[in-house]
């Protein structure tokens, strides 16, 4: 039976600081050691394996101390988790993080603030102002522009076209266009709003991937006033195109419709020291969507929303008398009338660190590299006849295929290739559908992966590829 002053003994406060150190300097030892280690982004386990291992844990049984939970975790989790840092990871939009922005971490988990309102966060809330300012001038805000941190780009987006509904009044049957190769979570977004599935409209984009204005200008013509937004994406999750900002920027002004811009993905050219004009015409979207854990080397979550006018985010309000008093809300500092959120980590201390130690300069030589490096592997694969490649990525993305004896196989031996090495823990890659047909994806965010790592993964796929296209000649019901 646990007394009420063991209970209490597991409190963080000045009686307890000790072992509080104690504790975390054994978690930072673990981890240090076990990522010291590391040599392969995964090692392979299956999720029934895992999930049979974690199926018999007794959590109404405690282990009484953090060196056996460890030694616990070892086996549930740290020995089998998927390493970002690990060169050979080129999946998905997970980046390796930045040291100073773990120290961040560390210190906004112990203190715990909740950004919500000063008296729970105090210095935070203008640590997180002068983060939003900072971004905002980036993108080429004026004064006037706001933001508040989210969980990410999903949440963003979310509150975006919140806030295009809310500015656009009473609109029967509501549109927002936006590109075919845009992120899922524009239509999530519009069903959580209520809009209904019909009213994201998906614009074409043409063979570059990219939205193409003229079929924007049909659709603006189209659905007149009922469009309340268009949705640009800078840095779409497959193909790393950016549309045409300047273009769109244009057609919106004429059309008189809101422009959000999903810069999720592409927010690391706003430090890049090479490629920031990609970005030109991002300055006159009314709101952008940033992601600092994908391109800014941050741990999640660590994202935000911009809007170019700051009183947009009004429409977020909702006054409560226990958080912002009429009687003290004009003369404090309140960010939980901007977010979607209420209570709300300190997330944008990460980011503060990252800034003052690294430099934004640092950052955006890191995020320069990866999108050479993508570059390069472009040119290895538009050069290699076992590869077919897709549209050529502005960022950090490549798309392709094995291309087997057998074209009909292609779809099969793709898919294939890309199971087989995952189980294999050799390397960790994505895969997605172009028109129809399976393709693979490099998703290269670790400024370590060299090109011959990315030559040794593709040696890897067209291994496996072949040798299900072996199979199938020797018995044609091998499943993918």
């Amino acid at each position: 039976m646990t007394s009420l002053w063991q209970a209490r003994s597991h409190l963080l406060n000045d009686r307890t600081a000790g072992d509080y150190h104690r504790r975390l300097a054994e978690g930072l030892r673990r981890v240090r050691d076990r990522i010291s280690r590391v040599d392969r982004p995964f090692t392979g386990i299956t999720p029934t394996q895992l999930a049979a291992r974690i199926g018999k844990v007794d959590l109404d049984r405690p282990l009484g101390g953090a060196a056996a939970a460890l030694d616990e975790l070892e086996e549930l989790y740290l020995r089998d988790a998927v390493y970002f840092h690990h060169p050979r990871y080129l999946a998905h939009l997970n980046c390796p993080v930045a040291i100073p922005a773990l120290l961040g971490e560390l210190l906004l988990s112990s203190v715990n603030s909740s950004l919500d309102t000063w008296d729970q966060s105090a210095g935070a809330t203008f640590i997180e102002r002068r983060l939003i300012a900072w971004t905002a001038a980036r993108i080429g805000y004026g004064r006037g522009a706001d933001g508040v941190f989210t969980s990410g780009g999903t949440q963003s987006n979310l509150q975006a076209l919140l806030l295009a509904r809310e500015e656009a009044g009473q609109v029967p049957e509501p549109r927002v266009l936006t590109s075919a190769a845009g992120h899922f979570s524009v239509q999530k977004a519009a069903k959580l709003l209520g809009l209904g599935p019909e009213s994201v409209v998906v614009v074409e984009t043409g063979g570059d991937r990219r939205m193409r204005t003229d079929a924007l200008a049909t659709e603006l013509e189209r659905y007149g006033d009922a469009v309340i937004a268009v949705v640009a994406t800078a840095g779409t999750t497959d193909f790393g195109t950016i549309d045409p900002l300047r273009e769109i920027a244009d057609q919106c002004a004429l059309s008189g419709v809101r422009l959000h811009v999903d810069a999720a993905y592409g927010c690391g050219l706003l430090v890049s020291p090479t490629r920031r004009h990609l970005l030109d015409g991002i300055e006159r979207a009314d709101s952008v969507t940033v992601d600092y854990h994908k391109s800014f080397f941050q741990p999640v979550s660590c994202s935000a929303l911009l809007t170019r006018k700051g009183g947009d985010l009004r429409h977020s309000a909702f006054h409560a008398d226990y958080l912002n008093p009429a009687r003290v809300a004009a003369h404090l500092p309140d960010q939980v009338n901007k977010s979607i959120q209420t209570t709300r980590r300190f997330d944008a201390l990460k980011l503060w660190l990252t800034l003052r130690i690294m430099g934004a300069d640092a950052v955006g030589l890191l995020f320069d590299e990866v999108v050479e490096r993508a570059s390069q592997t472009w040119d290895l694969l538009a050069a290699d006849p076992r590869f077919e490649v897709a549209a050529r990525s502005q960022l950090s993305t490549v798309v392709f295929r094995f291309l087997p004896d057998d074209p009909e196989l292609a779809d099969q031996a793709n898919r294939y290739a890309r199971k087989a090495l995952s189980a294999s823990g050799a390397a960790v890659i994505a895969g997605t559908r172009v028109d129809g047909r399976e393709f693979l994806k490099f998703t290269l965010l670790n400024p370590e992966t060299t090109i011959e790592d990315v030559a040794d993964v593709l040696d890897l796929i067209a291994e496996h590829a072949a040798h299900y296209a072996a199979l199938i000649l020797e018995e044609p019901h091998v499943p993918a």
